[in-house]
């Protein structure tokens, strides 16, 4: 009976024993092994063997890429602007035993290394250029990341820019700046445009009273010629001068009779005589 007992313990023992020896590492990881609380060697994919109680697997590390999301945060421009700015990195572990032993927490440290270097870069910036630059932002961004994490054995494969906008109280004075810059162009739109139908309507009025001055001395000149022509023809000869002079009489009790404001017309009873007196009124 005690020889089972210790065939069995004896089993067990070699089943822990080859359990702690043998190592299968899945692809896309590596292990660190220490030996004797000592960096000793890094366990490739696949099947692995180690020194049960001696060596032991003291990290695992993915050596696929890892995508490290940064928090957002407040950054000021150099114009005293607050923006809201956050990033997206993609980093890659080709040093295990440095990202494990060169640094405590090499995600915290890469976040706080981007948000310093975010910070910085921005700050160096006027609002517009950060707002449209950002390349520019994400090329420094890896080169001033990428010398540090260097020495951790990690590799920056990329940076992202998620997001970079003014802050909330930005937004609304750039809210009222846009609406009030609109309604200043409406403004003055209004105004060209009232100042550009005066014009034209003065333009108009002068031009109908160049044309009605224009009218009246071709009026006048007409007029002159026929009276210059009436007086050739008449000479001292009294009779046709009456005639004309006794027509127009006539034309102007005609229009003054169809007046609206005329009540009573008077004729006189030999216009003749009438437009004779009015002749050597004249005269």
């Amino acid at each position: 009976m005690g020889g089972t007992v210790v065939v069995l313990a004896v089993l067990v023992l070699l089943v822990i024993t080859v359990g702690l020896g043998v190592r299968i590492v899945p692809q896309g990881s590596k292990h660190v092994v220490q030996r004797l609380g000592k960096f000793h060697k890094i366990l490739p994919p696949g099947l692995n063997i180690i020194i049960p109680y001696i060596d032991t697997v003291a990290y695992r590390v993915s050596t696929k890429d890892i995508v490290l999301d940064i928090p957002s945060q407040e950054v000021i421009t150099r114009d005293n602007v607050v923006i809201v700015a956050n990033a997206v990195a993609y980093i890659n572990i080709v040093a295990p035993e440095k990202a494990v032993y060169g640094v405590e927490d090499y995600e915290l440290a890469i976040r706080n290394l981007v948000q310093t270097s975010l910070r910085s870069i921005v700050g160096e910036m006027d609002l517009d250029d950060a707002l449209s630059s950002r390349d520019q932002i994400k090329a420094k961004l890896k080169t001033s990341i990428s010398d540090d994490i260097s020495d951790w054995g990690i590799v920056m494969k990329t940076v992202e820019i998620q997001d970079i906008n003014p802050s909330g109280t930005m937004q609304q004075a750039m809210e009222e700046q846009a609406a009030a810059e609109r309604q200043r162009r409406a403004t003055v739109t209004r105004a060209d445009g009232e100042k550009t139908a005066a014009i034209l309507e003065a333009e108009g009025r002068l031009e109908a009273s160049r044309r009605d001055a224009e009218a009246k001395v071709v009026l006048a000149t007409a007029t002159q010629e026929a009276i210059e022509k009436v007086t050739a023809g008449i000479q001292d000869k009294e009779l046709p001068a009456v005639y004309l002079l006794g027509e127009k009489y006539v034309e102007a009790m005609r229009e003054l009779a169809v007046s609206e404001n005329a009540k009573l017309v008077l004729l006189p009873g030999d216009i003749p005589a009438a437009v004779r007196g009015l002749m050597s009124t004249a005269k």
